[in-house]
């Protein structure tokens, strides 16, 4: 069987401020603190004469290579990103950044933040935007009708609320 994967479609290149910080704060712990340490270790490791069997030097290689794999993948994605830090003009409407409440058909409500796919998180309520939820929201507005299709089938929601900066 080959290892052949075929391209990924590429996300959006949005991302919110704090998702950039996210990333930087990621490709530092990495390249400052983790490789440096790994690299230590496999130094030691190497010292140790056979590396065929030596587990230390053979998996300290390994975590050396997913570490450098992430690094030129967070650095290019950091090249390509563009940074959204400012409100759209019509705060009216469901755009990038926005924090949109949701009532379902049960009147239960869940509030969802629409962010770039670097950051998405569903625990912590961050969609990202190219999901299928967070493209039936993109242009609503308030009190708008919205029907998503997922694996249990369709589901209505009603926009209660939107907003561009965290309340509290």
């Amino acid at each position: 069987m080959s290892r052949y994967r075929p391209p990924r479609r590429r996300g959006s290149a949005y991302i919110t401020p704090e998702g950039e910080a996210a990333l930087r704060a990621e490709l530092h712990q990495l390249w400052k603190v983790e490789r440096p340490t790994v690299t230590q270790a496999v130094h030691e490791a190497a010292k140790n004469g056979d590396r065929s069997e030596n587990g230390d030097y053979i998996y300290g290689k390994r975590r050396l290579r997913e570490i450098d794999s992430r690094v030129r993948f967070l650095n290019k994605r950091l090249d390509e990103v563009k940074v959204v830090d400012r409100s759209p003009d019509d705060t009216e409407k469901v755009f990038f950044g926005a924090w949109v409440t949701l009532e379902d058909d049960h009147g239960e409500e869940q509030e969802w933040r629409i962010v770039g796919p670097d950051e998405f998180d569903l625990a912590a309520g961050k969609l990202s935007m190219d999901s299928p939820m967070a493209r039936a929201l993109l242009g609503r507005r308030l009190d708008d009708e919205v029907t998503v299709r997922s694996p249990t089938g369709e589901r209505s929601f009603i926009i209660t609320e939107i907003r561009y900066r965290p309340s509290g």
